[in-house]
């Protein structure tokens, strides 16, 4: 005669954890979604939330995304659309907005192909940062259609206007005078190495102020070595740029990869950097720490951290979309230059 089977544990639910923690299910699921405010101020102390999650600990409780997306509208999702993933400032900006959202019980998720408007018409989610969004009426009708029919947007652009959406400005003009600044303050012999899209975006912010600084300084301002695509072709570029005779003896690079690819270029050539060739970078990305020499760049401080809080701050509602978030470029002085 057998046995009969033990049924299993029923699944522990929010109201058991609500019991547990001697607070209402309201307060537990708004503390276990992550949220950090209500509509009439600041949400439950922290000690509160440490009560909740330790219950939830001990009971083994597990949210249900499945549901609560049902149940609320919400998708627990931000998606990134990254024009390049191998871009260390790519890289940088995911781990960022993938950290600050775990701490909220969000998942990220990478649009790999580029295709933002159609992926986001076919699965919302409750926020999406958009990096490469050209200036232009097509591209701004969709952003503002998204945002109308709720679809909460980050655009990186160093032209588009919020409407609706937010926008995340880091005028990079300023940054190519910073840069030339620095240089000239050691070199005449300067050229620069860009992206050739970037030639092709007028105005191209990231030489402007670069050129028109070196202008007024009477030096050349159009020496320019060109790539396609990624680290690899940048590097190539930049082995060319340095065999070439004259020789630069300093280096602006629009991208801090492609200044990473002008110090592994100049290595390989058996050149020393800064003392034959001085290179600076623009982005301020994680990797510039890294290199050796490690990386002179320009760029916004605490630039990654303060756009993941914006893109979790939006997904979780606590702000109203359509504010413009603007970064001021700084110097960060290392060894290359």
């Amino acid at each position: 005669m057998s046995t009969p089977s033990k049924s299993p544990a029923a699944r522990p639910t929010l109201r058991m954890v609500a019991d547990e923690a001697g607070v209402s299910a309201a307060t537990a699921s708004y503390v276990l979604s992550g949220r950090r405010t209500t509509a009439r101020g600041p949400g439950a102390s922290e000690a509160t939330r440490e009560r909740i999650r330790q219950a939830a600990q001990r009971l083994g409780y597990v949210p249900n995304h499945a549901a609560r997306s049902m149940r609320t509208g919400n998708t627990q999702v931000i998606q990134l659309s990254l024009s390049m993933l191998s871009d260390p400032w790519s890289l940088a900006v995911a781990e960022a907005v993938n950290t600050a959202g775990r701490e909220r019980d969000l998942e990220t998720m990478i649009l790999a192909d580029g295709d933002w408007y159609r992926a986001l018409e076919r699965r919302p989610s409750d926020v999406a940062f958009l990096d490469s969004v050209p200036d232009t009426p097509v591209d701004r009708e969709r952003l503002s259609t998204l945002a109308s029919h709720g679809q909460r947007l980050v655009v990186f652009s160093e032209t588009i206007e919020p409407d609706g959406f937010d926008v995340i400005r880091s005028d990079a003009a300023p940054g190519g005078a910073i840069a030339a600044d620095r240089l000239l303050a050691a070199h005449r012999d300067i050229a620069c190495l860009t992206a050739a899209s970037v030639l092709a975006t007028p105005p191209p912010s990231r030489l402007t102020g670069f050129q028109q600084h070196l202008q007024e300084h009477g030096v050349r301002p159009d020496w320019i070595a060109t790539y396609d695509g990624g680290e690899a072709t940048a590097f190539t570029s930049a082995l060319t740029l340095l065999a070439s005779s004259p020789r630069p003896t300093a280096v602006y690079a629009t991208t801090d990869f492609a200044a990473i690819a002008t110090i592994h270029a100049a290595h390989r050539l058996g050149l020393s950097v800064p003392e034959d060739v001085a290179v600076i970078g623009l982005g301020n990305t994680p990797a510039g720490e890294l290199t050796s020499p490690t990386l002179t760049t320009v760029g916004p401080l605490d630039f990654y951290s303060r756009l993941a809080d914006t893109v979790v701050a939006l997904a979780m509602g606590e702000r109203t979309p359509g504010t413009l978030h603007e970064f001021p470029w700084a110097l960060i002085s290392r060894e290359s230059a």
